[in-house]
Formats: C-alpha cells, sequence, structure tokens
C-alpha cells in the first residue's frame, strides 16, 4: 500500500484485457465473489478505482491485511 492505495501491477497481452484481469486477481486474493467488485473510475488510466460491496467487518479485516 501507498499513501492509503493499494498498488497492483497486472500485464495483459491483449489491449483491454488488464480491467478484467486486475478485477479476478482482487476477487481471488480476496477471497471474494467477482461480483462484489466494481471497477468505478479508470477504465482507460493506468489508476483505476475499485469499489468492493462487502460489510464493515470485511472491508476493515481485509484494510488490515493489506496495512502490513
Amino acid at each position: 500500500m501507498r499513501e492509503g492505495r493499494l498498488l497492483v501491477r497486472v500485464s495483459a497481452p491483449v489491449a483491454g484485457e488488464a480491467n478484467e484481469r486486475l478485477i479476478r486477481i482482487l476477487s481471488r486474493e480476496l477471497a471474494t465473489p467477482l461480483a462484489t467488485l466494481v471497477l468505478t473510475r479508470g477504465v482507460t488510466s493506468r489508476n483505476k478505482d475499485v469499489l468492493m460491496r462487502a460489510g464493515a467487518a470485511r472491508q476493515g479485516e481485509l484494510l488490515a491485511r493489506f496495512a502490513r
């Protein structure tokens, strides 16, 4: 994490696949269903915002995990 943001590097062989890969990686690493993750900003940018629809307890647990 840097400045409160999780840094993830994704490479995609075909243009436009990076967004899908990012969501799949986050889903796997966070052990959360794909449907709970939504790309809210940065579809064509290197910097992206992803919303995770989860309860406050789950969000707190995940933030603590990545804050190490």
